[in-house]
C-alpha cells in the first residue's frame, strides 16, 4: 500500500511539473528560462539575477559540453559567452549572458545559413 501511495505522489508531482518544463522558450533551438521576455530580435530580459541565470544555463548546457568564456568583467557589467560546439545553419551558435544596470539579459547568436543554400533560394525566386 505504501509503495502505491509513493507512486501516486511521484506521478502527481511529475504531472504538475511537466507544464513548467514544456513552457521553456526556445530561440533558434536554444532553451531559455521560463521567465524570459523578448526585448528585440534574439535579445531577452531574464527576471532572475545574473548568478541564478548562469546556474540555469549550467544545468541546461553543461560546461563540459558547452564551453564558456568571459566576455567582460567591469564594475556594473558582467558577461559570459556560452558556445554551441555543433551549431546548425539557422540554429544557435552561442549565447551571451550579461548583466547591465542590474538587469540580466541573454543575446542568442544565430549561426549563418550556408552560402550554397542562400544561392539556391535566390535562384528559385
Amino acid at each position: 500500500m505504501c509503495a502505491l501511495l509513493r507512486y501516486k505522489a511521484a506521478l502527481i508531482t511529475f504531472l504538475l511539473a511537466a507544464p513548467a518544463v514544456a513552457q521553456a522558450e526556445r530561440v533558434a533551438g536554444a532553451q531559455l528560462p521560463d521567465d524570459s521576455r523578448r526585448i528585440e530580435a534574439n535579445r531577452y530580459r531574464i527576471e532572475k539575477n545574473y548568478a541564478d541565470t548562469l546556474k540555469y544555463f549550467r544545468t541546461v548546457y553543461p560546461p563540459g559540453k558547452y564551453p564558456r568564456r568571459p566576455i567582460v568583467n567591469q564594475p556594473g557589467i558582467k558577461a559570459v559567452h556560452i558556445e554551441n560546439p555543433a551549431p546548425r545553419p539557422g540554429g544557435w551558435d552561442g549565447l551571451n549572458v550579461y548583466e547591465l544596470r542590474g538587469e540580466t539579459r541573454v543575446f542568442v547568436l544565430v549561426a549563418p545559413e550556408k552560402e550554397q543554400e542562400k544561392e539556391k533560394s535566390g535562384r528559385r525566386k
